[in-house]
């Protein structure tokens, strides 16, 4: 290996602590709570050493982010892609949305952190660098809209509207589950099957859906993937 190698070898091995370090305070105190010489005392680094990585504490949180949206996935990457062209439409429906729920199991910091910790910085404002995640959205829209004209959903269905409710009832279902606020016996993952269950038969019944059908080519100052506060 030559020194070139090395020293983006190390270079990198230092981002991954500061960023591992910034996860877990985050998680931890709070976003709102952790300064840049507190992430720095924890990896024993001086906080200049901190910004000659990253220029201020909403960068350390957009690079989090961006790693918890691209490890959250979407119907389009390799591998989940072709697991789901061999599934019908409603079986499609669900495995998209139990993804969500798979993974506030799988990485419950970076769930935490995403959808949890209201103190964050809005993603809206790197809309450009979180194109992947707003496509992301589009597509699952798309998977709705097929079960529409395919019949298998209510012709009344308004799909940016099922992919509202069916993302907040998972959603908060993984929040009762991280905050220890389920009852003794509750099983979150049968909770979470059961709502979806529960909302897909009322999307397949033709429930009326009140909620506005909201636009999702809208512009960068509105929050597209600001899920967690929305």
């Amino acid at each position: 290996m030559g020194i070139k190698e090395r020293q983006e070898r190390d270079r990198e091995a230092v981002r991954r602590a500061i960023l591992d370090a910034a996860r877990e305070l985050f998680v931890a105190e709070g976003f709102r709570n952790v300064s840049i010489r507190k992430i720095a005392e924890r990896i024993e680094y001086s906080p200049a050493a901190i910004y000659s990585y990253f220029p201020s504490k909403d960068d350390i949180f957009f690079a989090l982010a961006e790693e918890g949206f691209r490890l959250l996935g979407h119907p389009g990457m390799e591998g989940r892609r072709e697991a789901l062209e061999g599934l019908d439409p409603l079986q499609r429906i669900r495995a998209v949305f139990w993804r969500v729920y798979e993974f506030s199991r799988q990485h419950p910091e970076y769930f935490a952190l995403m959808f949890l910790d209201r103190s964050v910085p809005r993603i809206s404002r790197e809309y450009d660098r979180f194109a992947f995640a707003h496509e992301t959205k589009r597509q699952v829209v798309a998977e709705l809209e097929r079960c529409v004209k395919a019949g298998v959903f209510a012709p009344t269905v308004k799909p940016t509207v099922a992919m509202r409710v069916l993302t907040a009832g998972l959603l908060g279902i993984a929040a009762l589950k991280l905050s220890d606020r389920l009852a003794p016996g509750e099983d979150a993952d049968l909770l979470a099957s059961d709502m979806l269950d529960t909302v897909i038969a009322g999307l397949r019944a033709g429930v009326a859906l009140k909620s506005a059908a909201v636009d999702l080519a809208c512009p960068p100052a509105a929050a597209l993937v600001d899920e967690q506060a929305s």
